[in-house]
C-alpha cells in the first residue's frame, strides 16, 4: 500500500496525540509515535493499532524538552521510515497554580515541554525536511489559553503564546522550502488533562469539579467539551495537500468558546 508520507507524533501514548497519530494512519500515513519512557506500554499499544491499519508504526522513546533526546528522535525515525514529511509537535502538560502559588520549578517544567519542546521539535524536523528537498508539515499544539489568559493557568498560557509566536515565525522562515508551519488551539477538550485541571481547580474556585467542567461546557456556544476526534480531524486537514497555501496560522477548535 503506497504511503502518503512519514508523520512523527509526540506526545502519543493518549488523549489528543494518540488520536492524531491513528487518524494520520488512517489518512495514509506512516506513523512514528513518541512519549516517555513511563508511557511506554501505552504507546506501545498505539503502535500496535497503527499497523491493524496496514500502515507501517514505529515507537520511539524521548523527554521533548532535552535537545540530544529530540536530534535522536528525528534520526531514529529518519533511520527507521526513511525520512519525515509531517512533524505533530503535541507533547504538552498543564498545571493549575495561582500566580502566587506558582513557583519557579514548576514555570520552569511547563515551559520546557510545551515552548522549549516545541522549538526543538520544529527546529530538528524543519532541518531533516529542508535536507530532504520535497517540503513538508510541521504542526504545533497551540491552545485557546494561547489566545486568551485564564486565572490559574499563567504558565501554561504564557507557553502556549509562545507556540503561536514560533509558528508564525517559523512559517515565515520555512516558506521557501515548501514547508507550512501550523498550529491547532483546541479550547475545553473532554480529557485526562481536561478533569485533571477540574480537580485541582476546587482549591480556588470553591467549585466541584463536575460543576467546574459544567462551567466549560455553558462557556461553549456548541454547549459541549470538545473531543480528540474534534481536534485530529482538524490536524489531518493541516497535514493534507489540501492545505498547502495555509501556514502561520493557529487554528482555533473550541466550540466557539473564544472567536479569532
Amino acid at each position: 500500500m503506497t504511503s502518503k508520507g512519514i508523520a512523527l507524533v509526540t506526545g502519543a501514548a493518549q488523549g489528543i496525540g494518540k488520536a492524531i497519530a491513528l487518524r494520520l494512519a488512517r489518512d495514509g500515513f506512516n506513523v512514528a509515535v513518541n512519549d516517555l519512557p513511563s508511557k511506554a506500554s501505552d504507546f506501545n499499544k498505539v503502535v500496535a493499532e497503527i499497523r491493524a491499519s496496514g500502515r507501517v508504526g514505529s515507537a520511539h522513546v524521548a523527554d521533548v524538552s532535552a535537545e540530544d533526546q529530540v536530534r535522536g528522535l528525528i534520526e531514529e525515525v529518519v533511520s527507521t521510515h526513511g525520512g519525515l514529511d509531517v512533524m505533530v509537535a503535541n507533547a504538552g502538560l498543564a498545571t493549575w497554580s495561582s500566580l502566587f502559588d506558582t513557583t519557579a520549578e514548576q514555570w520552569d517544567k511547563i515551559m520546557a515541554v510545551n515552548s522549549r519542546g516545541t522549538f526543538l521539535c520544529y527546529k530538528y524536523a524543519a532541518m531533516q525536511m529542508v535536507q530532504q528537498g520535497r517540503g513538508g508539515r510541521i504542526i504545533g499544539a497551540a491552545s485557546i489559553a494561547g489566545k486568551m489568559g485564564y486565572p490559574f493557568l499563567g504558565a501554561y498560557c504564557a507557553s502556549k503564546f509562545a507556540v503561536r509566536g514560533l509558528t508564525q515565525a517559523a512559517a515565515k522562515e520555512l516558506g521557501k522550502h515548501g514547508i507550512t508551519v501550523n498550529a491547532y488551539a483546541p479550547g475545553a477538550i473532554d480529557s485526562i488533562m481536561l478533569s485533571s485541571l477540574a480537580d485541582s481547580s476546587h482549591k480556588d474556585t470553591a467549585m466541584p469539579p463536575e460543576l467546574w467542567l459544567d462551567a466549560q461546557i455553558k462557556a461553549t456556544p456548541l454547549e459541549r467539551l470538545g473531543t480528540a476526534n474534534d481536534v485530529e480531524s482538524l490536524v489531518s486537514f493541516i497535514a493534507s495537500q489540501e492545505s498547502q497555501f495555509i501556514t502561520g496560522q493557529s487554528f482555533s477548535v473550541n466550540g466557539g468558546t473564544h472567536m479569532d
